[in-house]
């Protein structure tokens, strides 16, 4: 971990001010959640436009979509875990720095067999399953940066509580639905709030490695992800049927995760970086 300039400097409290600025965004986003009242599911959400049963398989290309996270899964579980030597530049400056990036990518891996226990019988109860998994994967990324932006040893220690807290989200809202009365809130905070402050690290805090806007290219295909979600009848009606939205919502959104592989495989240590922690 790269060490901190002494407390008097100009730089240490310049960097204390944009800490602070990032701890203010995330109580403000947590206070803006509890302002609204509860938010249950929405039952439409379960009515996909593309229910072709193929093979025996229901709902079947909303189930088979979902391969690709395994296959990218997988590929990242296998780079992050692989012995990086000294001369190797694609090696994590601190090897610690590995085990957010690992729970990602398993994350990411289950989330195959989570979306597409889901889309073989869509209800609330098989969504939980599609849910927890996506939570490992935002939480232990948001963790992954604190480490890489701000702090080595704050990333690590916060990845169990931040962990804890996306799983915790997945089942608040699932008692409160069984209870009749759901609560998206805290959901909405694992998946968006972490998005948010994961853009604002990006924008208050300086790089240890290359290629830092990758992540920008992973939130862009994120954001695909999304509309094509949301536009899941549009499209399955302007392909007359062949592909919906929601299955290419997956694609995208596995090709999310492909892009933060594709990041570790090709970055490097900043040169300063190196210069300041060379192990």
């Amino acid at each position: 971990m790269p060490p901190r300039p002494p407390r008097s400097t100009p730089q240490a409290q310049n960097f204390r001010l944009r800490v602070a600025a990032l701890a203010a965004v995330v109580l403000l986003c947590v206070a803006i959640a509890f302002h609204f009242p509860a938010i249950p599911q929405d039952p439409a959400y379960h009515h996909f436009a593309d229910t072709r049963v193929i093979a025996g398989i229901p709902n079947f290309w909303n189930v088979a979509s979902n391969v690709l996270f395994l296959v990218f899964g997988w590929m990242g579980m296998r780079f992050v875990l692989r012995r990086h030597d000294l001369d190797d530049p694609h090696r994590f400056l601190v090897p610690v720095e590995r085990w957010p990036y690992f729970i990602f990518f398993v994350g990411v891996a289950l989330t195959a067999f989570g979306s597409s226990y889901y889309h073989w019988n869509p209800n609330n109860h098989t969504l939980v399953w599609d849910r927890l998994p996506m939570t490992l994967g935002f939480m232990s990324l948001l963790a992954a940066m604190i480490a890489e932006r701000i702090s080595v040893r704050a990333g690590i220690a916060s990845l169990a509580p931040l962990l804890v807290f996306g799983l915790v989200s997945v089942e608040f809202w699932n008692v409160t639905e069984s209870h009749h009365h759901g609560d998206l809130r805290l959901y909405a905070l694992t998946q968006f709030g972490s998005l948010l402050v994961l853009l604002l690290m990006l924008a208050l805090f300086p790089p240890r490695y290359t290629r830092g806007s990758d992540f920008l290219v992973a939130l862009a295909f994120y954001a695909l992800a999304k509309l094509l979600e949301v536009s899941d009848a549009p499209i399955y009606r302007a392909t007359h049927g062949m592909m919906s939205g929601h299955a290419l919502k997956h694609i995208a959104a596995a090709f999310a995760a492909y892009w933060l592989l594709r990041m570790l495989q090709r970055r490097v240590p900043i040169a300063s970086a190196v210069a300041a922690n060379p192990a």
